[in-house]
């Protein structure tokens, strides 16, 4: 069945007419319509699913991107509503910006470094250490979007004061992913290469590090969990120096070590599961909306409470999620093809990231 909503077709120009046709065609390769119109001058298809909807979605994809369009696959009111809309103009990018900004992130990373050291060594080795962190995850964001033919940008990053030197990096996406497999690589990707780096920047780093005597109460980092467990299986070189008047005895870190620490923080801020962080690409691959903004909120308030209660630099990650919570994800192409089972293990493989990244004050 055929009709026009919007535009009765006796009212339409011919080439609108002919054009919705053959998007009709090209949707009917691939999927069996049982309705079609043209709501808001966008076709609009009901269609039926079937097994190999999700390859099906994909070839259509294929099949309509040299027309200049691209479709998009709901489910709305108990029906499954295949829209096919104009493909957006894509500003090109602008290698130079990415360069610029990675050159003056050096600086401030070089500058931190040597706040950290007093030393060349330990300045560079600082920068050359979060360069690797950062990069890897934004790289693995980067390959992931581009195995899937998402058109993303190469990393900017972003200079910031010390003792980092940086406010961190991203990429940007210029479309949309055309499914929920392809959501979740391209969210998971970068905290899995960033956390693995940082576990051997973090392994290079502890033994580099030496111990200290300090008064008690001395403002000390919190340490991940992974973090001890390493530093109890690469201790500092260094042999514990003779008990002071001092009581407490802490490991001062190397700025290697530093930098791991920071890969595995910035693990952590990543994955809040909210908005437009790489939590929330892997939130919005597996739940409803309501279920969504339930998990939002309750990461929002408990950064709030132990911002409040433990450790104030939690005051600031939980304004970063609210400021991102307010973002609309939009969500894959395609909205309503299942994930793979082994990207369902590999969620769970990422909720131990998270676990063992989180800063605890023990």
């Amino acid at each position: 069945m055929s009709a026009v909503s919007s535009n009765d077709s006796s009212t339409q120009p011919l080439d609108e007419v002919t054009q919705f046709e053959q998007l009709r065609t090209t949707v009917e390769q691939e999927f069996e319509v049982e309705d079609s119109f043209v709501k808001y001058n966008i076709p609009t298809f009901y269609v039926k699913l079937r097994q190999d909807s999700k390859t099906a979605f994909l070839r259509l994809i294929k099949r309509l991107d040299p027309q200049g369009f691209v479709p998009v696959l709901r489910k709305r009111n108990g029906k499954t509503v295949l829209q096919v809309t104009q493909k957006p103009p894509m500003k090109p990018s602008r290698p130079i910006i990415n360069i610029v900004l990675f050159f003056a992130t050096l600086g401030t990373m070089l500058i931190a470094g040597y706040f950290q050291s007093q030393d060349v060594v330990g300045m560079v080795t600082f920068a050359a250490a979060i360069i690797a962190i950062l990069g890897s995850h934004e790289m693995g964001h980067k390959i992931a979007a581009d195995k899937h033919h998402v058109e993303a940008t190469y990393p900017y990053f972003i200079p910031g004061p010390p003792p980092i030197g940086t406010f961190g990096a991203v990429i940007q996406q210029k479309s949309l992913p055309p499914n929920k497999d392809a959501l979740f690589d391209i969210g998971s990707a970068g905290p899995i290469v960033g956390f693995l780096v940082a576990i051997a920047v973090t392994i290079i780093g502890l033994p580099l590090s030496r111990y200290a005597w300090i008064p008690e109460g001395s403002l000390t980092l919190p340490a991940p969990l992974l973090f001890s467990l390493i530093g109890l299986a690469f201790p500092p070189l260094e042999a514990i120096p003779p008990q002071t008047t001092e009581p407490v005895l802490a490991i001062l870190l190397h700025p290697i070590a530093f930098a791991g620490w920071v890969g595995m923080i910035i693990t952590v801020l990543n994955l809040i599961p909210v908005g437009m962080f790489d939590g929330g690409h892997i939130a919005r691959t597996f739940f409803g909306k309501r279920t969504r903004s339930i998990i939002s909120y309750l990461a929002i308030i408990t950064f709030l409470i132990l911002g409040l209660l433990i450790w104030e630099a939690f005051l600031i990650w939980a304004i970063i999620a609210i400021f991102f919570s307010s973002m609309r994800h939009p969500g894959p192409l395609d909205d309503t093809s299942k994930v793979t089972t082994w990207r369902k293990l590999v969620a769970l493989g990422i909720a131990i990231i998270f676990f063992l990244s989180f800063p605890f004050l023990i």
